[in-house]
């Protein structure tokens, strides 16, 4: 058995050699200082530049300077070429020679079918040094005073209308998560409840200072509770806000829009706690002796359907005159009128009858069901970063106002199992979850570890680029096809698989 999937996998999948780093962003500056030793920071991702032309356009330079794969698979600029092959789709992952990923994690992916000139998908793996902004009193924090954070960081971004938004985030997404965490660094070491306020600046009022509160505190009898994981989970969630932000600043600040948007998948593991954040379609459970744990959900015209109906009926300007928020089964037609149909709006689960008006004659808001779902005839998800230029086919309306950057955020408690090295947490962008289910997932998670010694470290890399062959399929005359002859992914696919329970100590 060990030998019949390795061989597998050593035939499907090949590798390149080592790339030039790349240097650093000036996006954000770096304000803290090195990190220890034992947790360096990863180089960032470099850029692909097989050419230039003298005389090219600058879109035409643009698009290829935006074209990059991580840093961490270590191409050659063959491997670049064989990664970039829409006909052969090698499987890429980290060379089995030099430095692993932390924690031994796995890493593949492979380019889609011809449905976008290069992989649109983006992926990021960092060990990040936290140091304080300042000391919880307020007094200037001696160099000895604190030892910082350490978080280990992972990052899954599927890139839409271009690969711009998806190579921006995973190159700066971590470090606005570092920014967010500076004022927490002594208050997560502290096992007090955290502070109501942090010490306000020079000629700024503090919490002490009641001289500027209005109206009756009678209502607040108590102060909330706020936990330390509350902490974290906001600083991911101010983290993504300012990501988006800085997205529709760059097009105003370098004369050029920062391409399409992205779905974005970020695990951060602090202090023995796992917090997974999602804003997209790309989906991330654990499998833990067999049990399967979903850590996220998908963001779609579906799942959100009241969200987008509440804001089309709350501010009917956004749809332009040219859309209603109601749902319908079916586009309604104009013999139609008079007539009772079915129906339902942002307060509703289920289906009720009303009578068809002028108004209901306009393009649904949400329309379509499952894969094929649409906001706005537009656009397939409704959480993401960038899309700040996405418009409605064919008008100038604006569809930015009804997508969310915000993740949702949920937190494993590594602390509180024993877990074992087959327990893994496995992350994928919906080229995995399109063609395969949870199940299917766990089922390979234990037919390609179950082949592996535990202390082997390649297994993880080995059980990615499983699920990624698994879901790609093999080429026949009508596309790429699963072994039950379905359609394979035709999409991008990226997967990290995190082990739980195999290398170090998580306390």
């Amino acid at each position: 058995m060990l030998n019949r999937v390795r061989s597998a996998v050593a035939h499907l999948v090949s590798s390149g050699g080592a790339s030039p780093p790349r240097p650093k962003s000036p996006d954000l500056p770096s304000t803290t200082s090195a990190p220890p030793a034992a947790a360096p920071e990863t180089p960032k991702s470099p850029p692909a530049r097989p050419g230039s032309e003298s005389g090219a356009s600058a879109k035409t330079v643009e698009t290829r300077a935006s074209f990059s794969r991580p840093t961490f698979l270590q191409l050659s600029p063959g491997g670049l070429r064989r990664a970039d092959d829409h006909a052969g789709r090698a499987v890429q992952s980290p060379p089995d020679r030099g430095r692993r990923l932390p924690w031994s994690t796995g890493y593949a992916e492979v380019i889609n079918a011809g449905k976008s000139r290069h992989n649109e998908d983006q992926a990021c793996c960092e060990v990040v040094y936290v140091e304080g902004r300042r000391s919880v009193t307020g007094d200037p924090r001696e160099p000895s005073q604190s030892q910082g954070l350490c978080f280990y960081y992972w990052g899954l971004f599927d890139g839409h209308a271009g690969g711009g938004a998806a190579e921006m985030a995973s190159r700066l997404l971590h470090r606005h998560i570092r920014e967010q965490l500076r004022d927490l660094v002594e208050i997560l070491q502290d096992p007090s409840p955290p502070p109501l306020c942090l010490p306000g600046t020079s000629g700024t009022p503090g919490c002490s200072d009641s001289t500027h509160l209005i109206g009756p505190q009678s209502c607040w009898s108590s102060q909330k509770e706020v936990t330390h994981e509350s902490l974290v989970v906001g600083a991911i969630e101010n983290a993504f806000q300012l990501m988006d932000e800085q997205m529709a600043r760059e097009r105003e600040r370098r004369g050029h829009q920062v391409e399409g948007g992205c779905c974005a998948l970020v695990v951060v593991y602090l202090l023995g706690k796992v917090y997974v954040a999602n804003a997209g379609d790309s989906r991330a459970i654990i499998v833990r002796n067999g049990e399967i744990i979903p850590m996220s959900r998908e963001f779609t015209p579906e799942t959100e359907r009241q969200r987008l109906q509440l804001l089309g009926f709350l501010k009917p300007e956004l749809l332009g005159g040219e859309f209603t928020h109601l749902e319908f089964p079916r586009r309604v037609q104009p013999k139609e009128l008079g007539q009772r149909m079915l129906y339902r709006d942002q307060n509703m689960t289920g289906w009720a009858y009303k009578k068809i008006e002028l108004e209901d004659l306009r393009f649904p808001l949400v329309c379509g069901e499952g894969k094929k779902a649409r906001v706005m005839a537009t656009i397939g998800v409704t959480r993401g970063l960038g899309d700040h230029n996405l418009k409605v086919c064919s008008s100038t309306l604006p569809i930015k106002p009804f997508l969310s950057c915000f993740p949702e955020v949920r937190v494993y408690d590594l602390t509180q199992y024993e877990h074992c090295p087959d327990d893994v947490l496995v992350l994928g962008t919906d080229g995995l979850w399109d063609v395969t289910n949870d199940c299917e997932v766990a089922a390979t998670v234990d037919r390609v570890l179950s082949a592996y010694e535990p202390n082997d470290p390649s297994r993880y890399t080995a059980l990615a680029q499983a699920l990624v062959l698994g879901a790609r399929g093999t080429p026949r005359d009508r596309g790429w096809r699963l072994p039950n002859n379905k359609l394979g992914s035709g999409d991008d696919i990226s997967v990290f698989v995190i082990p739980l329970g195999g290398p170090g100590s998580y306390s």
